[in-house]
C-alpha cells in the first residue's frame, strides 16, 4: 500500500508510540484494538488483539518497508510448500503503512505451552535449507550490516567514544566478512534462527516465525546462532548443542569460518539492543556490558540474554 506518511520514522521507537500506530492501523483493517496486549518489544512491537486471534506486528520505520513485504511473501510461499511456519491474515491488504509504520497481521499460533527444544530448531533448519526457492520469490542476500549501520546512525545515549569503537569495529568486520569463504552453496536462510523463533502449537507441531531476515545465502548464517549461543555465550548446554547438531547433521564450530561469524553475530547483538537503551537502567547496563567486552576478542562474554 502506498505509504500515508514517513514522520515516524524520524522518531524515536517507543512501546507507547508503537501502541497508538496498533491502534489506528486496526481501525484503519476494521479489527477492535481494545485490551491489545504488548507481547514483544524488539526489532519489531507485537500485539495480541483480544478480539480476535490475531498479531499485529509494528515494524519501527518506514525503511522496514521492503522487510514487511518479503515477510508476507514468504509467508504466503511457505504456505504453498505446506511447511509448518507463521501465516498472514489472508483477507487483509498487506503491509500496512500507518504514521512512517510497516504493520503487518498474523493469525495466533495457539501454543501447546513449552518452548522449542534445540533438536527441533535443528530439524526445522534441515527441512527449511532443503527447500528449493521459487524463481518469482524475490529475495536480497543476508544483510549482516545494513541495519547495524542504520542504528549507529541513529543511536542515542551511547557515548561517541564507543559509537567511534563501534563504527571502526564494523569496518573491520566487513573487511575479514569480504575474505570468507563459505562451503555451502546458496539456498533459503531465516536469518534469525534462534529458538525463540519457533513457537509449539497445541498439536506438537513446530512453527517457523519472524520472516524480517529470510533471504537467500549460505546456510552457515543460520547454523552460527545455536554455535555461537554454545561456545561463547554459554546460554546453550553441551547437550541442547548436541541435539541440534545430531538433527542438522552438522557442527559450525568446526569450520574455520566459524570465528568470524561469531563476531558479526556479537557485533549485530550489541547494536540491537542498544537501540532500546531508553527502555530502562537494565538495558543500558547491558549494551555498556556488551560494548566493553567487544573491545577484547579473548574477553569472555558474561552476556544478558534479551
Amino acid at each position: 500500500m502506498a505509504v500515508d506518511s514517513a514522520r515516524g520514522s524520524e522518531e524515536a521507537f517507543t512501546s507507547a508510540g508503537a501502541s497508538r500506530v496498533m491502534a489506528a492501523a486496526c481501525r484503519a483493517a476494521g479489527l477492535d484494538d481494545r485490551s491489545a496486549e504488548l507481547i514483544r518489544f524488539g526489532e519489531n512491537a507485537l500485539f495480541r488483539l483480544a478480539s480476535a486471534p490475531v498479531i499485529v506486528r509494528v515494524a519501527r520505520s518506514v525503511e522496514y518497508l521492503p522487510a514487511a513485504r518479503k515477510e508476507v511473501a514468504v509467508s504466503r510461499w511457505l504456505a504453498g510448500e505446506d511447511f509448518p511456519a507463521a501465516r498472514v491474515v489472508e483477507d487483509l491488504d498487506q503491509p500496512l503503512m500507518t504514521d512512517g509504520h510497516p504493520v503487518t497481521f498474523w493469525h495466533v499460533i495457539v501454543e501447546e505451552g513449552r518452548g522449542a527444544t534445540y533438536g527441533e530448531l535443528g530439524a526445522t533448519l534441515r527441512d527449511l535449507h532443503a527447500l528449493t526457492l521459487p524463481d518469482d520469490l524475490d529475495l536480497p542476500r543476508y544483510s549482516a550490516f545494513r541495519l547495524s549501520d542504520l542504528r549507529l546512525e541513529r543511536a542515542v545515549r551511547i557515548p561517541d567514544d564507543d559509537l567511534e569503537f563501534l563504527r571502526k569495529r564494523g569496518r573491520e568486520l566487513k573487511e575479514r566478512l569480504a575474505e570468507l569463504r563459505f562451503e555451502s552453496p546458496l539456498g533459503p536462510v531465516h536469518g534469525d534462527a534462534h529458538t525463540d523463533n519457533l513457537m509449539v502449537d497445541r498439536n506438537g507441531v513446530v512453527h517457523l516465525i519472524d520472516f524480517e531476515n529470510f533471504c537467500v545465502d549460505h546456510p552457515e548464517w543460520d547454523l552460527e546462532v545455536a554455535a555461537h549461543e554454545h561456545d561463547r555465550l554459554g546460554w546453550v548446554t553441551s547437550q541442547q548443542y548436541a541435539d541440534f547438531v545430531g538433527a542438522y547433521g552438522r557442527d559450525l564450530s568446526e569450520w574455520p569460518g566459524f570465528e568470524t561469524l561469531c563476531a558479526v553475530q556479537e557485533f549485530k547483538m550489541t547494536t540491537w539492543l542498544m537501540q532500546n537503551v531508553s527502555e530502562g537502567e537494565d538495558v543500558a547496563e547491558e549494551v555498556g556490558r556488551r560494548i566493553a567486552s567487544l573491545r577484547d576478542d579473548a574477553a569472555p562474554r558474561c552476556w544478558l540474554p534479551y
